[in-house]
């Protein structure tokens, strides 16, 4: 009858395999540690890169040509999405708050000089100017917009338009 297996037992070539193979094992592990690691920093870096992006919203009073320096600048980021969305968030909030008033169009000059060459930003400036021009614009135009705005803000600002040229309900 044969003893049982002891690891004692085991020749030396199996106990270094063993061994290495428990190394490189705790090796992969490192370097999955460090790798999540590295992904969650760069996470983190997009995320302060976003906010930073963001500081648009914190301008007060800005010169047209500061506002316009600003915006060039966060479109030169690498990552155009993450900038092309904090410049849309910007232009929707401005716009919002002055497509009523003298100085908008200047100021969709100037951004949409700024925005040269980000169709989408082109689009949404375009947008914008169709609802500044409101009292003069078409009702197709609204209508238009009514539907098919990328945007609800777009599409409840044309519909609220659209109500003021009716006026009020009998």
């Amino acid at each position: 009858m044969r003893p049982a297996h002891r690891a004692d037992d085991e020749p030396p070539e199996h106990a270094r395999f063993a061994a290495y193979t428990l190394q490189l094992e705790q090796l992969e592990q490192l370097e999955q540690l460090e790798q999540l690691e590295q992904l969650e920093q760069l996470e983190q870096l997009e995320h302060l890169e976003h906010l930073e992006h963001l500081e648009l919203d914190h301008l007060e009073n800005p010169t047209p040509d500061e506002e316009a320096a600003l915006v060039r600048r966060i479109l030169t980021d690498p990552d155009r999405t993450m900038a092309e969305s904090a410049v849309t968030r910007h232009l929707d909030r401005r716009a919002a708050a002055s497509h009523a008033t003298p100085e908008y169009t200047a100021w969709a000059e100037s951004m949409a000089a700024a925005t040269a060459g980000h169709a989408f930003l082109a689009d949404r400036l375009r947008e914008w100017a169709l609802l500044a021009e409101a009292p003069g614009t078409p009702a197709p135009a609204l209508t238009l917009l009514a539907d098919e705005g990328r945007t609800k803000r777009i599409r409840h600002l044309a519909r609220a338009g659209l109500r003021l040229r009716r006026g009020p309900r009998p």
